[in-house]
């Protein structure tokens, strides 16, 4: 690089004049870094767009396109209390009649309290207390006479199967067994007793803790351990009382419900019985609740009008992009001048170019057109051909509506609508009436939307897929003018450097002469 020497000796501002000088080219460089600014800015307005576009396509368009989406169905039942429903969409719709007779259970066993055999032995028992220290008596084992505490345990369909501990067994080795065999099981040290449930309610995943067949020494390790209970007297309450050396056992047990007639059997609360899911929460006996299925006319209607709410807020957007004011008069900011501007103007001028940056966009002015196209030609129903109109939706008049709302759509009797919640509800007469032509017309007009944002957004070698703009050659753009403006400052220093050069002969031409100037005049005295 040149080195650039100030005016010293010319007493010219040899800086000014070089930057004057150059002006042009750094215009020019000024000119492409602007141009990459507000093309990185129109990247960003696209980009919010087309989330917005895609979020239609996605979250409303695509179920809306098919007629199992309408299909909603609603149930009331005369009981809340002892039932609810949640309603399938091949639910049929009638009046039922529902009694519940008994609700699932599960096995639940809590043992009586375990004590030391020794009376005298006042140490807590706890997990790790021995079972012989219970007064529990092992059994002889096989041929070796080896000694084992055991006792049986059956739990749902499944075969009855011996458990058997050594004898150093602790309460933890039984505690562990059970949960091995599909149980929960406990041993609460506070109370002194072992509670064990089953894991699911219902028949199938009950259990019972017996004695080991004709074995009086498995008989007394459950009753050392507070886990027998008496097979005939399961409640344990002799002449009224309860007996506190036997546990006690409630049995798991099915749901059981009577529908209009037929009686039904679960393991637990729940019924799935023709598209209806019912869960049980309390028993009516021979009382029976009313359960009446018909179509959900709110949850269709609310449906539709979400659609529209979605539609109406893209579609107004783009025309409010579209028909943006002119910002031709701006161009983004150089450090120099926010410097000598607030924030806030900053943040005005700026706003001033993003929001014009798609005004009368052929990309957008296309994908626009095409949407309001299909809203506006409708859709052959039955051999017939059938318009928004026909369901009480249409745009306001061009007076009426709002600026970049005109082509928004209104549900006549909308209560949420200022415009048009005075006016009758044909929507909602259609959904009670004729459901199926509501349902044909709506999944047919969502098709034509979807099929054609399907195309518009297709992957091609401009733009990538699901996309309307042509992100992947804005993007090269975007990438070529960091090329333009790296030649562009080259040649700026290029042109700097030739001027400083000339300017540093010069300055160094005159030191000369003014060094011999001053030579000669100190010769001559």
């Amino acid at each position: 690089m040149t080195i650039r020497i100030t005016g010293m000796n010319s007493g010219l501002d040899t800086e000014s004049i070089i930057q004057e000088l150059a002006s042009a080219r750094s215009i020019k460089v000024q000119s492409i870094q602007k141009a990459q600014t507000k093309l990185s800015w129109k990247i960003d307005a696209w980009k919010s767009l087309n989330t917005k576009i895609y979020s239609l396509y996605t979250d409303v368009l695509s179920d809306m396109r098919f007629s199992g989406a309408y299909a909603k169905k609603t149930t009331k039942v005369s009981n809340s209390n002892a039932v609810s429903v949640i309603t399938g969409s091949n639910a049929v719709n009638g009046v039922q009649s529902l009694k519940i007779k008994q609700l699932a259970k599960a096995g639940y066993l809590t043992g009586a309290q375990v004590k030391n055999a020794d009376a005298n032995n006042t140490e807590a028992i706890t997990a790790d207390t021995k079972l012989s220290d219970l007064g529990a008596v092992a059994s002889t084992v096989g041929e070796g006479g080896e000694s084992k505490f055991k006792f049986d345990i059956k739990v749902g369909d499944g075969e009855k199967k011996t458990l058997e501990f050594g004898a150093d067994a602790k309460i933890s080795d039984v505690v562990s067994a059970l949960k091995a065999e599909g149980v929960n099981a406990n041993f609460d040290e506070k109370n002194g007793r072992f509670f064990v449930s089953s894991t699911s309610t219902g028949e199938a995943y009950d259990f019972d803790i017996t004695a080991v067949d004709g074995d009086d020494k498995s008989l007394s390790t459950l009753k050392s351990l507070g886990l027998y209970v008496d097979p005939n007297n399961k409640m344990n309450d002799k002449d009224g009382k309860y007996d506190a050396t036997l546990a006690t056992k409630i049995d798991g047990a099915n749901a059981k419900i009577v529908l209009n007639g037929a009686t039904f059997e679960s393991d637990d609360n729940s019924f799935e019985i023709n598209g209806l899911t019912y869960n049980v929460l309390q028993v009516t006996g021979d009382e029976e609740v009313t359960i009446s299925t018909e179509n959900d006319t709110s949850g269709i209607y609310d449906m539709i009008k979400n659609f529209l709410t979605k539609y109406n807020e893209l579609i107004n957007e783009m025309d409010k992009l579209y028909n943006a004011d002119s910002a031709s008069k701006y161009e983004p900011l150089t450090d120099e001048e926010k410097d000598a501007m607030s924030e806030k103007e900053i943040e005005t001028w700026e706003n001033k170019i993003k929001d014009s940056l798609l005004r009368r966009d052929s990309t957008l002015g296309s994908v626009s057109s095409a949407l309001k196209q299909i809203m506006m030609e409708g859709v052959e129903v039955g051999g017939k051909k059938m318009y928004l109109s026909d369901f009480g939706i249409e745009t306001l008049s061009y007076f009426t509506a709002a600026e970049n709302e005109k082509n928004a759509y209104h549900i006549d009797g909308d209560p949420d609508d200022a415009n048009t919640k005075s006016n009758g509800d044909k929507l909602k007469t259609a959904i009670a009436n004729d459901p199926d032509t509501v349902t044909e017309f709506f999944s047919a007009l969502s098709k034509n939307l979807y099929d054609s944002l399907t195309k518009q957004m297709s992957s091609t070698d401009y733009s990538s897929a699901f996309t309307v703009y042509n992100d992947k050659e804005m993007k090269k753009e975007l990438s070529d003018y960091d090329s333009k403006i790296s030649d562009a400052q080259d040649k700026l220093n290029d042109y700097l450097d030739k001027w400083y050069a000339k300017f540093s002969k010069m300055e160094t031409a005159m030191a000369k002469m003014q060094s011999k100037t001053d030579a000669l005049t100190n010769m001559l005295g």
